[in-house]
């Protein structure tokens, strides 16, 4: 009877099996449709292997939106830590950035060698980096312009670069920095020229035109008695963000067993946060300090 009753399991648990693989076949069929065929043209934007995926993004027609928003000139302390604290955010959301470099309107992304976010798609890395950052910027608006409303939405374009060996990376970013400090010069002299010697904005353009550096550091000092190597770090250099561990000191109420009231005590709590930096990235120093972002393994 055992026997028999073993044989009718079984023959019924590979009947349940066939229909079972005949319903997931039909489903399989019927979840198609004639029209899947429009995917075969997407484009494959699958980024090289084992290189170093860098979104960049640029605030879209910002002069137009910096005198719109009454921004100070030649810097807003008030934009630039709005931008580095959307560029966190974008860090903390997509944890694979090693590390990220932001001057002006612009910030640079940098994704690990070996991050199959996405599985590397061009697009992904893009559109997800440029709308956390966009409704980031938006979000936090009000945190940094208190009394200024938002009168429009800002827009960002990006664009995706690889690079496929540490030196061309360093290099990049060395560009970016090298870009800052020549605008930042440029623009600090032309706004002392207009708002403190009376110059039209053409005036000074074409007082600045053909000179180079050291000319601009000598109308700062001699006109205005300014040394720019005086100028805040963050202007002359830019921000890096980095991976760093930060302690976080926090209150807690705490009850012990013999006390009927609890006691506030403060516990500290150690975290790894995208943490600012104004320093310079064009030397060695810096990269020897933190060689775990280039650290092959990443």
């Amino acid at each position: 009877m055992w026997v028999f009753c073993n044989v009718k399991v079984r023959d019924c648990w590979a009947a349940t099996s066939v229909t079972l693989r005949r319903c997931l076949k039909l489903g399989a069929t019927m979840a198609k449709s004639k029209f899947e065929y429009v995917r075969n043209f997407e484009a494959d934007d699958t980024c090289l292997a084992h290189c170093w995926v860098v979104v960049r993004l640029d605030g879209r027609n910002f002069h137009r939106f910096a005198e719109k928003h009454n921004f100070a000139k030649p810097n807003d302390s008030r934009a630039l830590h709005l931008m580095t604290k959307c560029a966190q955010t974008v860090m903390k959301e997509l944890e694979d950035i090693v590390i990220a470099y932001g001057q002006s309107d612009e910030y640079s992304f940098v994704f690990k060698r070996k991050s199959n976010w996405f599985k590397r798609r061009a697009s992904k890395f893009m559109t997800h980096v440029a709308s956390q950052f966009a409704s980031s910027y938006v979000f936090y608006w009000r945190d940094y312009f208190e009394d200024q409303p938002l009168l429009y939405p800002p827009g960002f374009d990006g664009r995706v670069i690889v690079y496929p060996s540490n030196q061309t990376l360093k290099d990049y970013l060395s560009w970016r920095q090298a870009d800052c400090h020549i605008n930042n010069l440029y623009n600090t002299v032309f706004w002392a020229l207009v708002q403190q010697s009376g110059l039209t904005p053409v005036q000074a353009q074409e007082r600045l035109q053909g000179t180079l550096a050291a000319d601009k550091n000598e109308i700062l000092f001699s006109e205005f008695n300014i040394n720019y190597n005086n100028e805040p770090l963050m202007y002359r250099k830019g921000t890096v963000l980095i991976w760093q561990k930060v302690g976080e000191v926090t209150t807690k109420e705490v009850k012990l067993p013999a006390e009927m009231e609890g006691k506030k005590m403060e516990m500290t709590r150690t975290r790894t946060k995208p943490v600012p930096l104004h320093c310079d990235i064009i030397g060695d120093a810096f990269w020897k300090e933190h060689p775990e972002i280039l650290d092959e393994d990443s």
